[in-house]
């Protein structure tokens, strides 16, 4: 009996499932719809650093009327990634669609135990007050030499790695500008 390698894979599960006893008779011509199955196929670049590896992102039309975005991929036409991606960037979907992204800014009160929703106006208002009081207070003009330094010694920032390298360039130049001397970025895998 001849059998061709297309029939071989065909009668594969079939038959090795048998052998070990379960009974795939039903899975056979069972089609498995994929779910970007008529998606529209967008192109677009990684935002995590300035290596510039492409992505592929699939969005369909939801039954709301809003555009809902199902997959992000490398692009495997890209000579500068071939469709494979770091980490961060095979996690880019999470970063837009996460059911864990807090929406609203929430707020604890010093000594509350629990967090309220606030609005963005009381939550930039408050960080921005609070930046003020601590570069006020910190703030030196002066080294120990007599030297103008004009730096602030009482505030430091850490930068993300979920940043851009335009979020990261315009935080630097932000921080920089209130004299803050101790700023750090997360390393780019």
């Amino acid at each position: 009996m001849e059998v061709s390698r297309r029939q071989f894979l065909s009668i594969g599960p079939v038959a090795g499932g048998s052998a070990l006893g379960f009974d795939l008779t039903a899975s056979i011509g069972v089609k498995q719809r994929l779910r970007i199955e008529g998606a529209t196929l967008s192109h677009s670049l990684c935002p995590y650093c300035a290596v510039g590896c492409s992505l592929v992102a699939y969005t369909k039309k939801a039954a709301n009327g809003k555009t809902e975005l199902l997959q992000i991929e490398g692009d495997p036409d890209s000579p500068v990634n071939e469709g494979t991606l770091c980490p961060k960037g095979a996690t880019a979907l999470q970063l837009a669609v996460s059911r864990r992204r807090v929406p609203h800014p929430l707020y604890r009160a010093p000594g509350a135990g629990e967090w309220q929703r606030v609005s963005w106006e009381f939550a930039l208002n408050r960080l921005a007050r609070n930046i003020k009081a601590a570069r006020d207070a910190t703030f030196v003009t002066q080294d120990a030499d007599g030297n103008v330094v004009n730096r602030c010694e009482g505030i430091a920032f850490a930068g993300g790695a979920a940043f851009s390298s335009e979020e990261g360039y315009l935080a630097t130049k932000l921080m920089r500008g209130l004299g803050l001397v101790h700023l750090e970025q997360q390393a780019r895998v």
